[in-house]
């Protein structure tokens, strides 16, 4: 496992979110996985930096799925720094760089253990080969990451159901996409049920849910063109009643910093 000092808890933090490249850093204990890797190695690299890791200090990379965004460097990353890859079959098959330093293919309904961290991927719907997201824990608190997906399933209501912390999706707000620059088959695509989620259907979907163990919920992978910081954090306030204030971003630039779950 990686070196450094344990933490107690699960601790997290986001190297960039959104459609020009998303990277999330989990760790618990002594251990430590990257969540995706949609920017170069260089700039993965750069990124690590800011949060006091080198990419020694990542035990494995879990891959969501093929798109660009999510997987960009990936295999150059773990050629380079000797690191494994653990994705779904259906994202291998759809992977044109699958020279990988090692690799591990996950099952979507099927519980990890790596190190101090229990993980249980998920399937979500997403114009993806298999795409799945994830839940982490360490055994008392829970991390759940809901991203790029274009619909909420009974099955994710349930995996996500008292997490402690959440990462959650509020891609767009439906009318700014509506009317906004992208191209008809752009926006069917990115409102459509394998697209992503709306600021509307995060609000549904946390008003469904026991949320009543949430010590922070973060807002993820906003649109630039296609939705604003003030309108997600309403959308999930409303949902939770509490101020935005109370709710985190993650941008794409600087992703956001440590948090503990």
């Amino acid at each position: 496992m990686a070196a450094g000092n344990p933490v107690r808890g699960i601790r997290f933090a986001s190297l960039g979110s959104g459609s020009r490249g998303n990277c999330l850093v989990v760790q618990a204990g002594r251990t430590r996985v990257m969540v995706d890797c949609g920017f170069s190695v260089a700039e993965t690299e750069r990124r690590l930096a800011r949060l006091g890791l080198a990419p020694e200090d990542i035990d494995a990379v879990l891959i969501t799925h093929e798109h660009s965004d999510h997987v960009g460097s990936a295999a150059a990353f773990s050629r380079r720094h000797r690191r494994p890859v653990w994705l779904t079959a259906g994202t291998y098959d759809a992977l044109r760089d699958t020279d990988f330093h090692a690799l591990r293919i996950i099952h979507a309904h099927e519980p990890l253990a790596l190190g101090d961290l229990a993980i249980d991927p998920y399937p979500v719907p997403h114009d993806a080969r298999e795409p799945c997201q994830f839940l982490f824990s360490d055994g008392d608190r829970r991390l759940g990451l809901l991203t790029d997906a274009g619909s909420v399933t009974p099955h994710m209501r349930r995996v996500l159901d008292g997490c402690h912390a959440l990462l959650l999706e509020c891609n767009h707000d439906v009318q700014m996409l509506a009317t906004g620059p992208y191209p008809e088959s752009l926006k069917r695509r990115v409102g459509g049920d394998f697209g992503h989620l709306a600021n509307t259907q995060a609000e549904a979907l946390l008003a469904e849910m026991d949320t009543g163990r949430l010590t922070h919920l973060v807002a993820m992978h906003l649109s630039e063109k296609n939705n604003t910081e003030a309108l997600a954090l309403e959308a999930l306030s409303r949902a939770l009643g509490c101020t935005p204030q109370w709710l985190d971003v993650a941008r794409q630039e600087e992703g956001f910093g440590w948090r503990m779950a």
